[in-house]
């Protein structure tokens, strides 16, 4: 039995386990991977290292945006979980998910093709897919239950759904502190990203609060190839849906693989296992400027 196994689990993702320690959590990522929210019988080797590594590089370089929940990647962490695992501060987490839009793509260009509008915001004519935004975009969702899909939701939607945790009952400030963090985090990720030559298309955050003061944490995970959508630079082209660091190699296969996307999920070829491990670690790559290896022996030291 490992130590993991002694410890108290709270919850079990499709990708994460939540250990409750008292006043704080230990989230450990797995090498799971889902497509159409099943997950699949086998693993992609590295990729719970790659999630928690970017994250951490993020957090590191983004704490004067906006404080997050990291505690400690070693200490309190089990020996078997180093590298993929985090001790955080416990947060009141906000209900909803704070989504970025730097290029017009996936759900946001099949809503404009409708209705020329993102999450109720009105965007020039002519767009095409691909193509970069004038201004990021701030087009938040709701957190749907398991086996449920998040709703995109306008502003005002976020303001009534964040004034019955807003410290003060005002949602309408909350809403635009998270709005404002979460374009700041956007921005800062971009333009780094882009120096490496790669492209932050789009991605996601989750916020909590600080049980104690009431204040803005970013939490979960941060600007990960799974919450973030990266594309290479030298093969971006407007008009055209780019390759992408993330597990969309695993979906192209699941899609042509003729499975009706309800469970169980089928075993996942080794030459796509392999594939898409080559490309989580890419992306970890790029953006961190070291190996993957790098990480994993910095956390086990």
């Amino acid at each position: 039995m490992s130590s993991l196994d002694s410890l108290p689990l709270l919850a079990r993702g499709k990708v994460r386990d939540i250990y409750d320690l008292g006043d704080e959590l230990l989230l450990v990522a797995s090498d799971r991977v889902s497509t159409y929210d099943v997950v699949h019988p086998n693993e992609i080797p590295g990729k719970g290292a790659v999630l928690t590594g970017v994250s951490a590089f993020w957090f590191e370089r983004t704490a004067h945006i906006v404080p997050n929940h990291v505690v400690s990647y070693t200490e309190g962490v089990p020996d078997e979980a180093r590298g993929r695992g985090v001790l955080v501060k416990k947060l009141k987490m906000l209900p909803v998910e704070a989504i970025v839009r730097g290029h017009i793509t996936g759900s946001g260009w099949s809503d404009y093709q409708k209705t020329g509008k993102v999450s109720g915001l009105e965007l020039p004519a002519g767009l095409q897919e691909s193509q970069e935004l004038p201004v990021p975009l701030f087009t938040p969702s709701t957190k749907a239950d398991v086996g449920l899909h998040d709703e995109a939701i306008d502003f005002a939607r976020t303001v009534e759904l964040l004034n019955d945790v807003a410290v003060d009952g005002n949602g309408d400030a909350l809403a635009t502190r998270v709005r404002e963090a979460s374009i700041a985090l956007y921005r800062f990720a971009h333009e780094h990203a882009r120096e490496r030559g790669v492209i932050l298309a789009d991605t996601k955050f989750e916020f909590g609060l600080d049980p104690g003061t009431g204040q803005l944490i970013l939490g979960d995970e941060a600007l990960t190839p799974d919450s973030s959508r990266y594309w290479p630079a030298d093969e971006f082209e407007v008009g055209k849906t780019p390759p992408s660091f993330d597990k969309q190699f695993v979906r192209d296969w699941a899609v042509s693989s003729g499975w009706d996307k309800t469970p169980p999920a089928p075993a996942i070829p080794d030459d796509v296992v392999a594939g898409t491990q080559a490309r989580y670690a890419e992306a970890y790559e790029r953006i961190t400027d070291e190996p993957l290896s790098a990480w994993i022996e910095r956390t086990k030291a």
